[in-house]
């Protein structure tokens, strides 16, 4: 929060008080403290004793909590299907619970909370949340338990907001309003009554603002102290969980390193008083507070996850063979077997859990967009066992290869389709649905050694490339089913499935962005393996050592690769310029029976309020500086602190969070946005309390004269009319709240209530 230095006598620190004086452990720290609670008189306002009655303050408080409990809480069994990404999160809890081990994009904290809670419910994670629609009342899950995790982590994050608002000497009404928006958004319930990871995510950076905002405070009175401590490392902790949910952790690290540089560049101005010894003890205390700290935490939660995922999974594929080593063998171990040449095998698809699949229907001549395809033998992904999911590994034409030989990753291969006889091919023409991707067909014996011979050559291409040349094993080898000719990776997609002519199965197509994580198939099992194979005899795995810091650092390197190469389209991806205004959302749930979905979007009058509200703000900020130059003080001392202190720390801390998207190549979501909303919801409340204030100026030269005006230190506030303002912002945004519940509780509606829904760019189900 800046802090405007002017060059003062040492004097007293408010009007007929003497400045406060710590225990100094030296003249130094003595004449810091004095001069430093004389610099800051201009923020006496942070010190000053709350505008309205504690007893206030706590009713509003319980109001608002209650509200955000009530709201994430009911109906929060319902609906009783796996939604959205719990297909996910469940899944990662599950594996936490049977100690196998995983891959996911996303630090372990929040997810191995989420498993707790299944621990502490006596929950053995056998349903893996296969897909979204499934019943928990057919597949046990302590579905509700889970959920109810991030709904007191919504609830909480509400209750924290109240409270720093609180600490930076809001009114009560101020703090409601800015709770107020984030209890009812739409958006914010939505994800708080899901088994999904950002309500950890949200609270953890509430957390952090409110520890820091604890730590300034005492820094302006008593620095070096004890309780400074305990609040500079509760925001290092703080931090550390927010960097240990997910990685846009970052952008809080950015927001308060901000704050914390700004702090120490005032400091290092002479007129503090500070020694260059003394500077560097604060700067000393933040790097171990503020980096080291949440450093060592963030590296504890890693360890934790190790040391719990033991067992061999389905995140071997993705990780060296060293670490692979040093996991014991998974209950599923025994299926796990060396792929040799002529082997009838499945392959699935690892995102999707689809099976590469053919049948001897073909490729419309002409699409429904007028686009030609070559008409060929259809090659689709099919989630269930079927004989066409069977394909025969032969090796390249003329080679010496003989049968029984090891399939190895990154060999040339080709692919026989067993019940149509014909040989998987890629070539250039269009996808169904991607005209950018290729076609994936296959085609006669003839034609695949003659001249189409070239474009049936495939690889195995390990996603790691460490483990080219290691022997595929069904279950364990991660790959991408690579053609050589053309340079794209297979790939398949269930969000969009093939029309009637395809069968209702997944498009499979030919991806250029080969590196994508999604291309990732694995074998998932032998067919033809002969009875005496000396591969059926079980050899259990001796788990061999790995120092942490290895392990630590091969995911971290994965983690971060497979983050950034997160790119694919996606129908509800949306760019960050749609956030602020709400324009769209994403589907996360939907039943034909009563037309009931859960539509994950914004609370709209709330959104479109703090966006008017940052305009405001800066038409304010221009005003005054326009008008400075022009010797014009219109707004009073107070008026400008607040203005270029907790006003622009939110307002700095929104733009933290916010405009790095623009520059992510990555998928993004509304979800994304939800820190930065919050911010925003206690920046507009902010601006809105300094708005009903008379913050005219008396004086023509408050910089130089007179810093202690008694006007100034309680300037007329405009009660009945901010008052006023509050339940109207109440009235609007709660209202909005209660007309899109259906769309948040997945609600049975009509047509008509559908289509009325259906606001600025929100396109739902069962419109028609």
């Amino acid at each position: 929060m800046a802090v405007n230095k002017r060059n003062k006598t040492p004097g007293l620190g408010e009007k007929g008080k003497k400045a406060p004086v710590a225990t100094p452990e030296s003249d130094e720290e003595d004449k810091y403290t004095k001069k430093r609670t004389i610099e800051y008189v201009a923020e006496k306002w942070l010190l000053q004793d709350a505008p309205d009655s504690a007893q206030l303050y706590k009713t509003l408080g319980y109001i608002v909590t209650a509200i955000a409990l009530v709201l994430r809480f009911w109906r929060i069994s319902e609906p009783r299907e796996v939604v959205f990404d719990e297909v996910h999160f469940g899944k990662f809890a599950s594996y936490y619970l049977e100690r196998t081990y995983f891959f996911d994009v996303h630090p372990p904290l929040a997810k191995m909370m989420i498993a707790a809670v299944g621990w502490l419910v006596g929950y053995d994670g056998r349903f893996k949340f296969d897909d979204i629609g499934y019943s928990y009342d057919k597949y046990y899950a302590p579905f509700v338990a889970y959920r109810s995790l991030s709904a007191v982590l919504g609830t909480a994050t509400v209750a924290v907001v109240f409270q720093t608002m609180k600490e930076l000497n809001f009114r009560a009404a101020t703090c409601f309003i800015a709770s107020f928006l984030i209890a009812v958004d739409n958006a914010h319930v939505t994800q708080t009554r899901l088994i999904l990871l950002d309500a950890m995510l949200v609270f953890s950076i509430a957390l952090t603002f409110y520890s820091y905002v604890k730590f300034y405070k005492l820094q302006l009175t008593s620095p070096f102290s004890s309780q400074w401590y305990l609040w500079l490392y509760l925001t290092g902790f703080s931090l550390s969980l927010v960097m240990s949910t997910k990685y846009v952790g970052i952008l809080t690290y950015c927001a308060i390193g901000i704050a914390v540089a700004v702090n120490l560049w005032q400091m290092l101005d002479i007129r503090s008083g500070l020694s260059v010894r003394t500077i560097s003890k604060h700067v000393s205390t933040r790097l171990n507070g503020l980096i080291i700290f949440p450093f060592i935490v963030y590296l504890f939660w890693f360890w934790c996850h190790f040391a719990i995922l033991n067992k061999s999974g389905p995140g071997d594929t993705f990780m060296s063979v060293d670490f692979q080593d040093t996991l014991y063998d998974a209950p599923g171990a025994t299926e796990v077997k060396d792929v040799h040449y002529y082997d009838i095998v499945t392959i699935k698809h690892d995102l999707t859990e689809a099976f590469l699949h053919s049948h001897p229907a073909r490729y419309p001549l002409r699409y429904e967009d007028g686009r030609i395809s070559s008409n060929g033998q259809q090659v689709t992904a099919y989630v269930h066992e079927d004989a066409n999911n069977e394909w025969e590994i032969l090796p390249p034409r003329d080679s010496p290869i003989k049968k029984g030989a090891p399939v190895k990753l990154d060999e040339n291969i080709r692919l026989r389709h067993i019940g149509t006889n014909t040989y998987l091919l890629a070539h250039d023409v269009a996808s169904p649905y991607y005209p950018t991707n290729e076609e994936i067909t296959t085609v006669t014996e003839e034609e695949a050694n003659g001249e189409r011979y070239d474009s049936t050559i495939f690889r195995f291409q390990p996603v790691l490339a460490k483990n080219s040349g290691r022997v595929t094993k069904t279950k364990n080898s991660a790959f991408r089913l690579f053609h050589v000719e053309t340079a794209v990776a297979l790939w398949t997609h269930d969000d969009k499935l093939l029309p009637d002519w395809g069968f209702e199965q997944q498009e499979v197509n030919g991806n250029k962005k080969v590196q994508d994580p999604e291309n990732s198939w694995y074998v998932d099992s032998i067919v033809n393996m002969a009875e005496n194979d000396l591969r059926r005899i079980y050899k259990p795995r001796v788990p061999r050592p790995m120092s942490f810091l290895s392990k630590w650092y091969e995911l971290q390197i994965l983690m971060f690769d497979h983050n950034n190469k997160l790119s694919s389209e996606h129908p509800f991806a949306s760019e960050p310029q749609t956030w602020p205004v709400a324009l769209n959302g994403v589907s996360f749930w939907t039943k034909e029976e009563g037309r009931k979905q859960i539509f994950f979007t914004g609370n709209i009058i709330g959104y479109w309020f703090e966006v008017i509200s940052i305009a405001l703000y800066a038409g304010l900020v221009i005003a005054d500086l326009v008008t400075r130059q022009r010797a014009v003080y219109s707004l009073n001392k107070m008026a400008r602190e607040k203005l270029y202190g907790p006003l622009a720390f939110f307002l700095i801390s929104w733009a933290a969070h916010y405009f790095p998207f623009f520059l992510m190549g990555r998928q993004k979501f509304l979800h994304h946005y939800l820190p930065a909303h919050m911010i925003l919801a206690m920046f507009a409340a902010s601006l809105w309390e300094t708005v009903f204030t008379d913050n005219q100026s008396l004086n023509l030269d408050l910089d130089e004269e007179n810093p202690e005006n008694p006007h100034e230190d309680k300037p007329k506030f405009y009660t009945v009319l901010f008052y006023f303002f509050c339940v109207t912002v109440v009235i609007n945004v709660g209202g909005f709240f209660v007309y899109f519940a259906p769309l948040v509780y997945g609600l049975p509606m009509t047509v008509e209530q559908i289509q009325a829904r259906q606001w600025l760019d929100i396109r739902l189900q069962y419109a028609k």
